[in-house]
This record gives C-alpha cells, sequence and structure tokens, in this order.
C-alpha cells in the first residue's frame, strides 16, 4: 500500500511539472520578448509594454500595463537608461518581487560590450545624452547572444525542472547567429568602410559589427530635431565626402531625410530597431537580417548608378 501511495505521489509531481503554468513574464521591449520566447518556448508567458513603431525613450504604459506587471514572476529590460518610463511602471505595479536586484529582475545591459560610454561628466545641454553608454546594445549579434545565455540562466533559475531545456535552446540560437553572421560578413565585406549619415545616435552597434563608418547624424545634438543650418552643414558635408545613404528608424519623421535626400541624391534608408517593428521582421534573427539585406541593397544600387 504505501508503495502505491508512493507511485501515485511522485506520478502527480511528474504531471504538475508537465503542466505547470508558463511562467509569466514580461519585458520592456519586443526584442527582448523574442528572445524570452526563443529561449523559454512553452514554459513562458511573454507580453512587451513598448510598442516596436514607436520611440522606446518616450513610452506611456497603460493600466493594463500596470496590471501585466504587478502579475509577472520575472521583468526584463535594457537597463542603463533607455526606458527612463521603466521606473515610474515599477513603482506603479508595486510587484516587490520584480524591483531592481531581486530574483524577478533581468538587466539585459550586464556582461554586454557597451559603446560610447561617457569618459567626462555630462551635461543636458548636449541634447538627450545616455549617461552610461549607448544603451541600442541588442543590435550586435555578439550582444544578442550574451543577451540569450542571461535569459537562459535567468529563466533556470526560476525553473530548474526546465533548465536542461533552456540552456539547450541557448546552445541552439548561439549556434544559429554563429552560422548567420558569417554569411552577413561576407555579404557586407566588399562595402568595409562604407559611411552612411544617421537620424539619431541608435545605429553604433550594427555599424560597428559590419564595419561600416556613421559620424554624421541628422539630430545635430540627441533629441534635437534637424533644423536648416544643420541640414546646410549635412548637405555640405556629403558632397564633399563620400557618403553613400541616409539611415533611419522607421519610427522617425522622414521630412528632414527627404529633404536632405532632395539636396544631395542620397537615398534614404529605413532600418529596423526593434522585432515587429516592420512586418517582415518577427525575430531577432530576421532583424539583423533585414538590415543587413537593406545596407546591400542600398550599397548595390549606389554601384550600380555609378
Amino acid at each position: 500500500m504505501f508503495k502505491s501511495y508512493t507511485f501515485l505521489f511522485c506520478l502527480f509531481l511528474s504531471s504538475a511539472s508537465v503542466f505547470a503554468a508558463p511562467l509569466k513574464v514580461v519585458t520592456t521591449l519586443s526584442t527582448f520578448a523574442n528572445l524570452v520566447e526563443e529561449i523559454g518556448g512553452e514554459h513562458v508567458d511573454v507580453v512587451n509594454i513598448a510598442y516596436p513603431k514607436f520611440n522606446p525613450h518616450f513610452v506611456q504604459p497603460r493600466p493594463s500595463d500596470v496590471l501585466k506587471v504587478k502579475k509577472a514572476a520575472l521583468f526584463v529590460h535594457a537597463g542603463l537608461d533607455l526606458e527612463l518610463w521603466r521606473g515610474p511602471l515599477l513603482n506603479a505595479a508595486g510587484n516587490r518581487n520584480i524591483r531592481p536586484g531581486t530574483r524577478g529582475d533581468l538587466d539585459l545591459s550586464r556582461g554586454v560590450g557597451l559603446l560610447e560610454v561617457p569618459d567626462r561628466k555630462q551635461s543636458r545641454a548636449e541634447g538627450d545624452i545616455h549617461l552610461y553608454g549607448n544603451p541600442h546594445y541588442w543590435l550586435d549579434p555578439a550582444n544578442g547572444k550574451i543577451m540569450a545565455w542571461s535569459i537562459g540562466e535567468k529563466l533556470s533559475e526560476l525553473d530548474p525542472a526546465n533548465a536542461d531545456m533552456y540552456r539547450a535552446k541557448v546552445a541552439a540560437f548561439h549556434t544559429r547567429i554563429d552560422e548567420k553572421v558569417e554569411e552577413w560578413l561576407a555579404r557586407m565585406a566588399p562595402y568595409k568602410g562604407y559611411e552612411v549619415l544617421g537620424y539619431h545616435k541608435q545605429w553604433p552597434y550594427v555599424v560597428n559589427f559590419l564595419g561600416l563608418k556613421m559620424e554624421n547624424y541628422l539630430e545635430p545634438k540627441p533629441g534635437v530635431p534637424p533644423g536648416p543650418k544643420h541640414l546646410d552643414f549635412l548637405t555640405s558635408y556629403a558632397e564633399s565626402e563620400s557618403v553613400y545613404g541616409i539611415v533611419q528608424a522607421v519610427y522617425f519623421p522622414d521630412r528632414a531625410s527627404k529633404t536632405l535626400s532632395k539636396r544631395t541624391g542620397l537615398a534614404v534608408v529605413k532600418l529596423s530597431q526593434n522585432v515587429g517593428d516592420t512586418s517582415k521582421v518577427q525575430s531577432y534573427v530576421a532583424m539583423m537580417e533585414f538590415n543587413v539585406g537593406q545596407f546591400v541593397a542600398l550599397f548595390e544600387s549606389v554601384a550600380s548608378d555609378d
């Protein structure tokens, strides 16, 4: 009789593990949600706060978002000072289990190689600057691998019963990224060192990864809209240097870019900043693939014009 009860109890535990409710995860950005889904599979229930077609710096969380965060077991974010709305959202939710530094908090900036880290005291007179370095780090696939590893380790900590599966998913993602990196760099090799103009300082990671150059932006200072004098400067710069195009995210207004394009003949190319900001980008790998394809198409069109 005792053995029968023991068998039934073990069977109950096994069934409970199989049919356990998915871990509720809230992420700030859609790209992070995609990575959590990639690693967590059916064992996670993921939602993101920021709509990918809007600027992630400026988000106004809704009451429904507060409720989602209140129920979350894990909160995944970019850290640094990208989401200045993150703190008020957490305060409104009042979920102590996901506060900064707790078990349910995952800051994806930990361990990544940051660019543009200030080496002196910063002032708001310099524009909408970032005090800890450029926070758009997910656009480098090397950092994508680090983020995936961090997610896998955190899910393993919160759900140790499925730790082996999470780590296997991370390993598979790393292999996929390594294969694609080799392909992407091969496609971009003929264009190494090519220069493009940006709109906002959100592309240094992908530009650095692909071996391109981007030193001037339509925003004279981060967060400051382009003005006539600055557009005059960029027009002169483009005419005196070998510049191949103008790059911006889908959510920025394109009036200034089009004006500069008409003056210089440079094409305007829109890149993907986050998963879901265009219908062609439904995963992290697809986002990187899309951006590489946009650059290749731009440079091939310039070469054909010549």
